[in-house]
């Protein structure tokens, strides 16, 4: 899947709209902020927008938008089949952080690589 290197304006609208009403991502979720996939391709992607974040393969901005969507798309995926694991838990805690840094993305990164490096199965409880 390739990744666009703006934010859409529709999730910057969305993740403006998640902060200033404090919802929480299950609710964003039902507002439709991201479609749900089969879990395999939403970790896929992850993946691959985590691996980019610490390749560093594009601007910041870029890297921003790809780590956002993915976990959008992740955390709505997880709601849609009632995961709790520590990877949808990650992911649901950091689309709703705000102020993301190179360091925080990195870091993130780093802990979704780790903790999406589990099969699927076994993340589901």
């Amino acid at each position: 899947m390739a990744f666009p290197c703006a934010l859409p304006s529709r999730i910057q609208g969305l993740l403006l709209a998640v902060v200033a009403l404090g919802l929480s991502p299950v609710q964003a979720g039902v507002m439709g902020a991201a479609p749900a996939q089969p879990m395999p391709e939403a970790i896929s992607t992850t993946r691959k927008a985590a691996t980019a974040v610490l390749e560093k393969s594009g601007t910041s901005s870029c890297l921003t938008g790809k780590l956002t969507n993915a976990l959008l798309s992740l955390s709505s995926s997880c709601e849609a089949q009632a995961d709790r694991s520590p990877l949808c838990v990650l992911a649901d805690q950091a689309v709703v952080t705000t102020g993301w840094s190179m360091e925080f993305m990195e870091r993130t990164s780093r802990e979704l690589l780790n903790l999406s490096d589990t099969p699927v199965a076994a993340t589901t409880p």
